[in-house]
């Protein structure tokens, strides 16, 4: 085994045992409260530039299996955690977590004191962080990561984004309708998911779009299309789609200009629903601002409240911004605010007032869970049907 060192850019270092990549990489070290997951988080595009702990202490145990990635790779710039499982036990699994970071260079680091890391990222903020499994010498990589840009001004939506557009059809997977074979009969297909019949076709701008996102929008009876985040509003509107997805991503909303632009031409063009890093963009077309968490919201165990009848959702979340809202400022504009996260009252949805536009902070799709908030799928067809 391998020695690694983790040394976050205040100074503060961690030592501990390399796996996946014996390499170097930079990123926003954060934590993330979920449980489970770990092969979906990896994949999730919006942790783009970012170093991922997990607050649970064993992970690896169910290895890894390519039906339950978020994204065609891992995204994450690096993986922190307490104790690496190197037997998993799972028929699913196609092989260990170690494995898989090894085949996509990801670096990671176990057996450090987890809960101490995810103390000090509370209370000292999020930060730049450094993994090295190559160079050793605490001085060199604290001069490295303090040298290193942070996220604020960066557009990483570029680096997750589509090239170029194309079609998605796979609803959610059903057991009941489309069970998974066992282990013993590999020939049978390994994607067994049920898509509800198209009524709505709807364009879906890929700021880092999460597939399940797109399961959900397929199952709820949508045809979509998923276009680069550059893509010009006025080609998307000449598709003539029922309605305008805004997708989550990784980074700084307000690095993004072309995208807010283009969502500034589509206002009051179509129905429009935006999730995560797609809300932040669609708020600052609205003219609001933006700001950095001082750690984010990261894990699947995150209280949410409705205004409106002041019902509770526990929900799944992954941003390091939020929107810099008052209450007060929304009672005479168009925009009123719609929920609120309970941990710290920052906003986490908003909807137009005249138009059909309305979007969330936190992720309904939910992969993994919960899925409180799948309604807001059927909210944004009632809105095109409507």
């Amino acid at each position: 085994m391998n020695k690694a060192l983790l040394v976050l850019a205040d100074g503060t270092e961690y030592e501990g045992i390399s796996f996946g990549a014996a390499s170097e990489t930079i990123g926003e070290v954060v934590f993330n409260t979920s449980m489970a997951g770990y092969q979906e988080i990896l994949t999730d595009p919006s942790y783009a530039g970012q170093m991922v702990t997990m607050t649970y202490p064993l992970i690896g145990n169910y290895g890894i299996n390519e039906a339950d990635f978020e994204s065609v790779a891992p995204r994450a710039a690096g993986f922190i955690i307490k104790e690496l499982s190197h037997i998993p036990s799972n028929w699913r699994s196609q092989m260990t977590l170690d494995q898989f970071l090894i085949e996509h260079h990801i670096v990671g680091i176990q057996g450090i004191d987890t809960r101490a890391l995810t103390r000090h990222i509370r209370d000292a903020g999020a930060q730049q962080g450094i993994i090295s499994s190559v160079d050793l010498d605490p001085r060199s990589l604290t001069k490295k990561v303090q040298s290193a840009p942070g996220l604020v001004g960066r557009d990483l939506v570029k680096e997750v984004t589509c090239s170029k557009a194309y079609t998605w059809n796979e609803g959610y997977w059903n057991w009941e309708y489309n069970p998974q074979a066992p282990p013993e009969t590999p020939s049978a297909t390994f994607y067994p998911y049920l898509p509800k019949k198209a009524s709505f076709k709807v364009a879906a701008y890929d700021y880092g779009i999460k597939h399940n996102i797109l399961r959900g929008l397929v199952s709820t009876g949508c045809e979509v299309t998923i276009y680069p985040a550059d893509t010009p509003a006025e080609d998307i509107l000449k598709t003539a789609p029922d309605g305008i997805f805004l997708s989550n991503g990784p980074g700084d909303p307000a690095a993004v200009p072309y995208a807010i632009e283009n969502v500034k031409k589509m206002i009051g063009q179509k129905p429009i629903f935006g999730i995560c890093l797609g809300h932040q963009i669609l708020g600052l077309a609205l003219g609001f601002n933006t700001y950095k968490l001082k750690f984010g919201h990261h894990g699947g165990n995150q209280p949410v409240m409705q205004l409106s009848n002041r019902k509770v959702e526990i929900t799944a979340q992954n941003h390091g911004f939020a929107f810099d809202i008052p209450v007060e400022e929304t009672a005479c504009s168009p925009v009123k605010l719609t929920h609120i996260n309970l941990n710290d009252q920052t906003v986490e949805g908003m909807e137009h007032r005249d138009l059909p536009i309305f979007s969330v902070q936190y992720h309904p799709e939910a992969s993994p869970g919960p899925h409180d908030a799948n309604y807001l799928f059927h909210k944004f067809t009632a809105m095109m049907k409507t």
